[in-house]
């Protein structure tokens, strides 16, 4: 597996990426708003703005510094999952959100992609400062909030979301 910094060589696949999620009828988190910017403007136009996402001098609030990536599949160059690190926090997001955003495309599932991704994300966010991260999910989303517990996540606060309409669990990874 490896992450990929997105740009229009992969437009056709993430395309197809988010597309298997509408197909499947399943709620799609961690992707950077690639699924929004596809139903309003175009994949070039999302390109933009991941981009200015780690312009971290220039990002306007409420938006926050963010890395987004494609976790792709070596082998066949397929993309299997989505991460978005967001590098600054936010209110809504120490409350709410947290620092990781991740998805695993509906067929893909099961197979340990999510938390071998989530472990390798981790990696990623301890030199660059991130000691202490902060994630949430659902509670509804057992599969996630497993993930999370697989990479020491121990949870912090379950609470109502007025925001998702739904009971959120945070967890809080900390690293040594």
């Amino acid at each position: 597996m490896k992450f990929v910094f997105p740009d229009l060589q992969y437009k056709e696949k993430a395309i197809e990426f988010i597309n298997e999620f509408y197909q499947y009828h399943s709620e799609i988190n961690g992707s950077g708003a690639l699924d929004s910017y596809l139903e309003k403007a175009t994949y070039e136009n999302w390109l933009t703005k991941v981009h200015q996402d780690i312009d971290i001098a220039n990002v306007k609030p409420p938006r926050v510094p963010a890395l987004t990536y494609f976790y792709v599949r070596k082998e066949d160059d397929h993309i299997i999952g989505m991460v978005n690190i967001r590098l600054a926090l936010n209110d809504f997001l120490r409350q709410e959100g947290g620092h990781i955003g991740y998805c695993i495309r509906p067929t893909e599932r099961q197979k340990h992609y999510a938390t071998n991704m989530l472990q390798d994300v981790l990696k990623f966010c301890k030199p660059i400062g991130l000691k202490e991260v902060i994630i949430s999910c659902d509670k509804s989303n057992m599969a996630s909030a497993k993930v999370i517990q697989n990479c020491d996540g121990v949870l912090d606060a379950e609470f109502y979301s007025d925001t998702f309409k739904e009971v959120i669990q945070r967890y809080i990874i900390k690293q040594p």
